[in-house]
């Protein structure tokens, strides 16, 4: 497995990971239209402190993060998806795609990250939590952070 910013040949692979868990596995009710990051991923992106990563095994995309650049050397992490046989220590697929995500960070004198997420995501909220993450309130997120719909918890990680 290997992970690369996102290149437009990445595209169709990033939904068909994205959208199945989002809607199937997880049952929260959005839709591609209803995220247009995912059809614009260059320009929501990729400039600034942003960036949108893909793991790839055997030509497949397996696992996505993204950062958003949110000014003042904050960024929101967004779309961190893993393909359920992909999940876990033995892949550690999610483990190295934060990694790299912390590097990009770091490199770039970035200070805090921030995130949210829902409820249902549990595994995720333990996975953020054993790599640095503490939950905050609604009220103590940058007033650029965009809140998505279905998020309900948030968290803070500094760098």
């Amino acid at each position: 497995m290997n992970i690369f910013p996102f290149e437009v040949q990445h595209a169709s692979g990033v939904v068909d990971l994205i959208l199945p868990i989002q809607q199937i596995e997880f049952e929260v009710p959005v839709s591609l239209e209803a995220q247009p990051d995912l059809q614009e991923i260059p320009r929501f992106y990729q400039h600034g402190n942003g960036n949108f990563w893909v793991a790839v095994h055997a030509q497949e995309v397996v696992g996505t993060v993204a950062l958003l650049d949110i000014g003042n050397n904050q960024v929101a992490l967004r779309k961190m998806f893993v393909g359920a046989g992909y999940r876990g220590p033995r892949h550690g697929t999610a483990s190295r795609l934060l990694g790299t995500v912390v590097a990009w960070c770091q490199a770039r004198g970035v200070q805090e990250i921030y995130l949210g997420t829902t409820a249902k995501f549990l595994a995720a909220h333990r996975f953020y939590e054993k790599n640095g993450f503490h939950e905050i309130a609604r009220t103590a997120l940058p007033a650029s952070f965009p809140v998505m719909l279905v998020d309900t918890k948030f968290y803070r990680r500094v760098l």
